[in-house]
């Protein structure tokens, strides 16, 4: 297993790399240029509307953000045209930072270490996407003072060589605990952004769409269970389809289920069918009419429910603050838009 810090950029221009290694090279430019575009100061969107409030209370930290490329040499994929190569996922890290609360983030920033240690949460995206859309609701968390590593599965994102393989999915869920052991094998290093940052007793995994289905077998898979996960958030996923094993082994995590009544990808029956099988403590956010994927990256009011019910469910689960749960009622019950419920099912 090998560590390598990144600038994101492409490590070599020399065309015997191939197409495997341009391939990856432009998932990192591409991360860099979008990271850039997502962490300007001003919060505007993209088409121009207006500034959005910052959503969540209590927010007190910058975000620093660093890149990193983990590569599991016990693991191979067979890349288009090219032998079995490791399992190779590039990294976005994001981490409270030093510096005053703001839209941006800010590379290789001095962590926040004297305030910590800080949870960490690790989120896996949907198919033929980067963690790029999701910058608001991952930069949320970190603001809130979590850690969060977003990697990019690698034959799952758009620029993937010969494009997206969605059966690579029944992988992702030991990507997901191959990106804990590497976090905290940073944290256990004398130096370095991650040293000495993480609670490595308190982790949540979550994830989007086929991340969320990735981090739900992390969690509660018999196949695949990470006894390390102490909290799990499930945005518009589903169980893997195919796939036995959930049991939802106990002690199985907390779990907050999100999901839009009006998605069209997802259906919400997924989302009900896997909350009827798993165990107590869990709930369920129904964004009324909400589609697939907008909830989680630009559209409001939903984003910003997302945001402050997911930060109070981790406010309650991972750093066990009085208050969370009331906090996560009044964010999650807005009339007309959303409601939490807490299954007893």
């Amino acid at each position: 297993m090998t560590t390598r810090e990144s600038d994101g950029g492409p490590t070599d221009s020399t065309r015997m790399i191939g197409r495997v290694k341009r391939g990856l090279a432009i998932v990192g430019a591409a991360i860099m240029l979008v990271t850039a575009a997502a962490a300007r100061a001003d919060g505007s969107n993209p088409s121009g509307g207006s500034q959005l409030p910052s959503p969540v209370a209590g927010q007190r930290f910058g975000v620093g953000e660093i890149i990193v490329s983990y590569t599991d040499d016990s693991r191979r994929i067979r890349l288009p045209g090219r032998r079995a190569e490791p399992r190779q996922l590039k990294t976005v890290i994001r981490y409270p930072a030093a510096t005053e609360p703001s839209g941006v983030d800010v590379l290789d920033a001095p962590p926040a270490r004297s305030e910590g240690p800080f949870p960490l949460v690790v989120f896996a995206h949907g198919f033929d996407i980067t963690p790029a859309p999701y910058a608001r609701l991952l930069r949320a968390w970190v603001r809130a003072g979590y850690v969060v590593a977003a990697p990019i599965f690698p034959l799952t994102n758009p620029y993937a060589p010969g494009g997206p393989d969605e059966s690579d999915l029944v992988n992702q869920p030991t990507d997901v605990s191959f990106v804990i052991t590497e976090m905290l094998h940073g944290n256990a290093r004398p130096q370095g952004v991650l040293s000495h940052l993480l609670n490595p007793d308190e982790i949540a995994v979550t994830g989007q769409s086929d991340g969320g289905s990735t981090a739900l077998a992390a969690a509660d898979n018999a196949h695949y269970v990470d006894r390390r996960i102490r909290a799990a958030m499930i945005l518009s996923g589903a169980m893997i389809p195919g796939l036995s094993g959930y049991t939802f082994p106990p002690p199985s995590p907390p779990l907050l289920a999100v999901q839009g009544t009006g998605d069209t990808v997802n259906a919400p029956q997924s989302t009900y069918h896997f909350l009827s099988l798993a165990r107590r403590p869990k709930f369920l956010l129904s964004l009324l009419g909400a589609p697939h994927l907008g909830p989680y990256t630009d559209e409001q009011p939903q984003l910003g429910i997302v945001e402050r019910t997911t930060t109070a469910f981790l406010d309650r689960y991972l750093k066990h603050e009085a208050g969370a749960a009331s906090r996560m009622r009044r964010a999650g019950n807005v009339p007309h838009v959303a409601t939490l419920s807490r299954s007893n099912g």
